[in-house]
């Protein structure tokens, strides 16, 4: 039996003559999807699979589909004869444009045989001497394929052979996505083998001498895995020692290791090539000439076999050298290899005569992390899901890990300067000046964008983008004052209890499932979401000039400038009496709240989208009944037809009473209560991993300060694994929305950054509206079987997962803001946020 080794991902093509059984062998070893065959592409071009004139259109649209499949990481089958050279030219170079290996698997059967099934098939009508000719090709083609460009070339000879012959998969080298971590991702070490030890006991290892004391392997208590980006060598004092440690931790199942574009160049000293000495091989060779020819030869055989990149951690995780962009990631090519060796240049060399390196990282969209060095920066810098770890530790700066999947960045200052750099460390993709950190630019929000939060990745798409820039740039305010934004928030499960469509059950149940044991219940108040930043001084202009800023869910402005000035006055004066500046240890809050009433801020929606309708309906539907009386007193049959107007006339009346609940009289801040219920930060530090009962404390303080303005939250606290504190708190919402009230948010108690047993973020809150408020949102006749019954088919999934991931990046977003982080890195969370707001889904729910 033959097995027939080929990468999971290749171009495979199929050689032999007409009659090999080559469609058969694709069938029966391939999924039908997988094979293109040259017949059907000339049935489909030219209407008969047949017609050789139409074979130079069957195969343009061949290659085209095959570089499709191929960009999409699917194994892809040629059905064809392939015996010409210019052929198979055309599939090696598709291959090559995608980065993957092509592979010929030729069927080399009897030409007795082949003549034998191709009379058996009425649509041949060659004579045999083109079989002839085919098999003359064949023999040529045999030996030529692997200088053609075929990776991987399997001849199978004999019908026998080939009907035995099984395909077996096989990885890449750098498809290592088995391997989960935890890992230490180690910067360019250049030679420091003292900063590299120093580096490794910070991290927890624990490393192994031989008898003459010299590092040989290290080991971690935790089972860590390290991971080291290249350039081991070169620059540094002691080159030997580093690849020495290294490849003992290699050696030992404890490491793995990219090459650098600095290995590579020894590599092709060591092997007799004619190099430059420069950059610092003169340094390694110098001290390889003390170590024996044994070592230098292990060396030597060691870094021939380090693969380009690795894909890790289910396609979490890429590490390379130099960096590597998304198509290029898990593909095996010399371009590939190229990138990531030395990256990207722009074909330009700076003042220092160094070339000018394309920021591909700027550009990177993908999904993985993408962790690499090769570019000295004085600090790591996240970019668009990448960051380079390279600190310069030879030129005096540091050396850097990272921990992952933790993204703890650790380092160890270099005991001196070992080697001068030909130009000053300047950030990881910088062009021209350093950045400023309060400098916004159009490039960090636009486009399609993917974004590694902390919490989980994100895609934003460019229509997106778009949408959130046009509110952005025309409506919202100072992105100084614009520091986080209120997710959207999900409907409990949708409820099965007669009458209602959300429920109390399906809400606790609901965190029961996520293993949630204990939540707070609180009253949903019927305002507008608004959110104040507030700071101690009216003229503090850290946030920008107005000392503060209110604003809405979508971060517009919430009443105006007067206004809103008035209310932070009202703010600043309560956490004043409060006491809370100086028990935090801020000069600045930002709070979370609802602003009440809903007509404050609604009154053109409620008088344009509900009250238009409550009027039209109490205007229409009373004439209608007194038309039905006339007709039934004159003894027409409409008694059915009356019952259901009067049904619907008693539903608008309910739908007129829903909203007119939440509309009282205000003029500018008379009238006007606010209800905080989280406080999200205060200078240097996040509340939201504190408790809810903390929350609503502080908030209670607020009110006690000022309760003229000042709403308290009704809540309950639930142990879910009590049933009589479950039926208070289902009797508790009852009574709530029975009286008009909205109904509740559910929450997890332990607070808003509260996570399920697996570290996964929960939601923060999900809402259980009453029965009546409903009316509001469905339309006042919700509530009929028929309405209600197709109601319950609603989908949640799309509108918890858009809560989950603006949750996530808000939390994000927080933690830049008290870590201090640059003001283009917070906003471009705030503005994913805002993004995100744009995906369509119901937006009743």
């Amino acid at each position: 039996m033959s097995t027939i080794d080929i990468p999971e991902l290749a171009l495979v093509a199929l050689v032999g003559i007409s009659g090999s059984g080559k469609s058969t062998f694709a069938g029966r070893h391939f999924a039908p999807t997988q094979v293109l065959s040259s017949d059907a592409f000339r049935a489909m071009v030219a209407d008969d699979e047949n017609d050789q004139s139409a074979s130079a259109e069957a195969f343009d649209v061949l290659h085209y589909v095959a570089g499709k499949r191929l960009r999409a990481g699917r194994l892809t089958v040629v059905d064809a004869t392939n015996l010409q050279s210019h052929a198979r030219a055309g599939l090696v170079r598709v291959a090559r444009e995608h980065d993957v290996l092509p592979v010929a698997i030729v069927l080399d059967a009897p030409e007795p045989l082949c003549w034998e099934r191709t009379q058996a098939r009425a649509d041949r009508t060659f004579g045999r001497q083109v079989l002839g000719r085919m098999q003359r090709d064949l023999r040529r083609s045999v030996g030529q394929l692997a200088r053609e460009g075929f990776r991987k070339v399997h001849v199978l000879r004999g019908v026998e052979e080939i009907d035995a012959a099984t395909i077996r998969y096989e990885r890449l080298f750098n498809d290592r996505k088995e391997l989960t971590g935890p890992f230490d991702i180690v910067g360019d070490v250049h030679g420091c083998r003292v900063e590299l030890e120093a580096l490794l006991i910070q991290l927890g290892w624990t490393l192994h001498r031989d008898p003459d004391g010299r590092p040989v392997d290290a080991t971690h208590p935790d089972g860590r895995t390290a991971v080291f980006v290249g350039d081991l060598v070169d620059r540094g004092p002691d080159s030997p020692g580093v690849l020495r440690l290294v490849m003992g931790m290699v050696a030992a199942g404890h490491a793995i290791c990219v090459p650098g574009n600095h290995e590579q160049k020894l590599l092709r000293k060591l092997r007799g090539r004619n190099v430059q000495i420069t950059h610092g091989l003169a340094e390694t060779l110098a001290q390889l000439e003390q170590e024996d020819a044994a070592f230098v030869a292990e060396a030597s055989t060691f870094i021939d076999g380090l693969v380009s990149h690795y894909v890790l951690d289910g396609g979490r995780l890429v590490v390379a050298h130099a960096g590597l962009k998304e198509e290029y990631q898990g593909r095996a090519s010399g371009r590939v290899r190229a990138f990531a060796l030395f990256g990207e240049t722009t074909g330009e060399t700076d003042e220092y005569g160094l070339p000018v390196r394309y920021p591909w990282a700027r550009d990177y969209r993908g999904s993985a992390m993408v962790v690499y060095g090769h570019t000295p920066t004085p600090t790591p810098e996240w970019i668009n899901n990448t960051i380079c770890i390279d600190t310069g530790c030879v030129f005096g700066g540091t050396l850097t890990a990272l921990r992952y999947p933790e993204r703890e960045l650790v380092s160890v200052p270099a005991a001196k300067e070992y080697y001068a750099p030909a130009r000053p460390l300047v950030p990881v993709g910088a062009i021209g000046p350093e950045r400023s950190g309060e400098a916004l630019d159009l490039g960090d929000v636009t486009g399609r964008r993917h974004l590694d939060y902390g919490y989980g990745t994100v895609t934003v798409d460019a229509e997106q983008a778009a949408a959130a820039l046009e509110v952005m740039s025309r409506f919202a305010v100072d992105p100084r004052a614009l520091p986080w934004l209120p997710p959207t928030m999900a409907p409990c499960s949708t409820s099965t209890v007669d009458g209602f469509l959300e429920h109390p059950t399906q809400a606790f149940a609901d965190f029961r499932s996520a293993g949630v044991d204990r939540v707070v219940c609180e009253e949903k108040h019927m305002g507008s979401r608004a959110v104040v930043l507030v700071c101690e001084r009216a003229e503090d202009d850290q946030f920008g000039p107005a000392g503060g800023a209110v604003y809405t869910r979508t971060g517009r402005p919430f009443f105006g400038a007067p206004l809103d000035a008035a209310l932070l006055a009202r703010v600043r004066a309560a956490a004043t009496r409060a006491g809370l500046w100086a028990e935090l240890g801020t000069d600045w809050l930002l709070l979370d709240t609802e602003l009440l009433p809903w007509s404050a801020k609604a009154t053109g929606l409620i008088r344009e989208q509900y009250a238009s309708v409550g009027a039209a309906g109490r205007a229409a539907l009373p004439a209608v009944l007194s038309v039905l009386d006339r007709a039934a007193g004159r003894g027409v049959p409409v008694d059915e037809l009356r019952t259901r107007i009067a049904r619907r006339q008693e539903d608008l009346g309910r739908y007129t009473d829903a909203y007119r609940a939440y509309v009282r009289p205000s003029a500018g801040l008379d009238g006007v209560t606010l209800a905080p219920f989280v406080l999200l930060a205060s200078e240097g530090e996040v509340h939201t991993g504190r408790d809810h009962g903390w929350h609503l404390g502080l908030a209670d303080r607020l009110h006690d300060a000022d309760p003229e303005f000042f709403t308290r939250t009704r809540h309950r606290v639930v142990d879910l694994a009590d049933e009589a504190a479950v039926a208070e708190a289902t009797d508790w919402w009852l009574a709530l929305t029975s009286a008009g009230g909205e109904g509740m948010v559910v929450k997890p108690y332990a607070g808003p950054a509260a996570t399920d047993g697996r570290g996964r973020l929960l939601q923060p809150g999900i809402k259980c509206r009453g029965r009546e408020y409903l009316r509001i949102i469905y339309g006042p006749e919700y509530t009929e079987p028929e309405q209600l019954a197709q109601l319950r088919n609603r989908s949640l999934g799309r509108k918890r997962g858009l809560a989950l991931r603006e949750h996530g990046l808000g939390l994000a977003a927080l933690d830049r803001l008290a870590e201090g982080a640059p003001l283009w890195r917070r906003h471009e969370l705030v503005f994913a946020i805002l993004a995100c707001e744009s995906e369509p889904v119901d937006p009743r729910l």
